[in-house]
């Protein structure tokens, strides 16, 4: 039986962590980090995330601030705000949800974040500092990812590293992160030749592709570390059965919501040859927000000068 990588338990352990560091700093004389969320528009999935992320926030002792703006807005008007932000001194993080509105372009308000509040890591500044070994701010989900093989004792030095995706948020930084490890890492894509054979060279696999259930027991060797990003939420009965025909916890869930969350792993199939495998709901999710907890805290050091 593989060894479950319990996501939810390292990410309480991180918050934990982080609270007792932002007691530490108060109790010091400092101020508690900021955290502003810009949520454009009303889609509910996004309202949802930045929720989550204002209660965590509030958890660990933080000043969480949610800036709501009509979908309609301009270019030029987000970009305002973010200025706004940058200039605010109880403000140590932003981070602006995505996606945003069609008429809006992510990568110009993106960019116009300070660097050094930029907590998300998606500022040019902060992926050069990823891929130069320099300090700087880490996207959340790889680092999360990086956090649970650690403190669930996986060997990653000289380790084949396998990474099925090749996005700014999860695959790129991901690859860079594992080379920091010392592992040899392989970047997968839509365009790889014979995707299977290429995974099951794998020692620790990770997917992060966006396809419900798309990696399965083909792609994996005995042994593997198989660490699942993907998050899909799955609403055909049929497609439901097919990827958990034995599975009657996932099926009450189906019948009950209409619905049922699902990995980029074949997870029942896949948990058999695996050594080790993350669970989705309950594995990297999770730390994607205690990790956005610790970027903000780090930013909240450095700008009061105690890091």
């Amino acid at each position: 039986m593989s060894q479950l990588l319990d996501g939810k338990a390292v990410a309480a352990t991180i918050r934990s962590e982080v609270a007792e560091q932002v007691a530490d700093l108060v109790r010091d004389g400092g101020r508690p980090p900021g955290l502003a969320a810009v949520l454009v528009g009303e889609d509910p999935a996004s309202k949802v995330y930045v929720g989550s992320k204002g209660r965590a926030c509030e958890e660990v002792g933080m000043v969480s601030r949610t800036v709501q703006l009509p979908a309609e807005l301009s270019q030029e008007a987000l970009l305002a705000t973010v200025d706004e932000l940058n200039q605010d001194p109880e403000i140590d993080g932003i981070l602006v949800q995505l996606p945003l509105p069609d008429h809006l372009e992510s990568r110009v308000v993106l960019d116009r974040i300070d660097p050094e509040k930029d907590v998300d890591g998606f500022h040019p500044v902060n992926v050069g500092r990823l891929w130069l070994g320099e300090p700087g701010f880490l996207s959340a989900t790889p680092a999360g990812v990086i956090q649970l093989l650690h403190r669930a004792g996986v060997e990653m030095s000289g380790r084949h590293a396998v990474i099925v995706g090749r996005s700014n948020i999860v695959g790129k930084p991901m690859a860079a992160l594992l080379l920091r490890e010392n592992c040899t890492v392989t970047v997968c894509h839509s365009r790889t030749a014979d995707l299977p054979a290429v995974c099951r060279q794998a020692d620790i696999l990770i997917a992060a592709v966006g396809r419900a259930a798309m990696i399965g027991p083909d792609h994996v060797k005995p042994g593997t570390v198989v660490v699942d990003v993907g998050m899909n939420r799955v609403f055909d009965e049929a497609e439901m059965r097919r990827i958990f025909p034995d599975n009657e916890q996932k099926q009450g869930v189906w019948e009950r919501r209409g619905s049922v969350l699902v990995g980029d792993v074949d997870y029942d199939r896949v948990a058999a040859i695996a050594s080790a495998i993350t669970p989705v709901p309950g594995g990297v999710g999770p730390l994607t927000v205690a990790m956005l907890l610790v970027n903000t805290l780090q930013a909240g050091l450095r700008r009061q000068g105690r890091s």
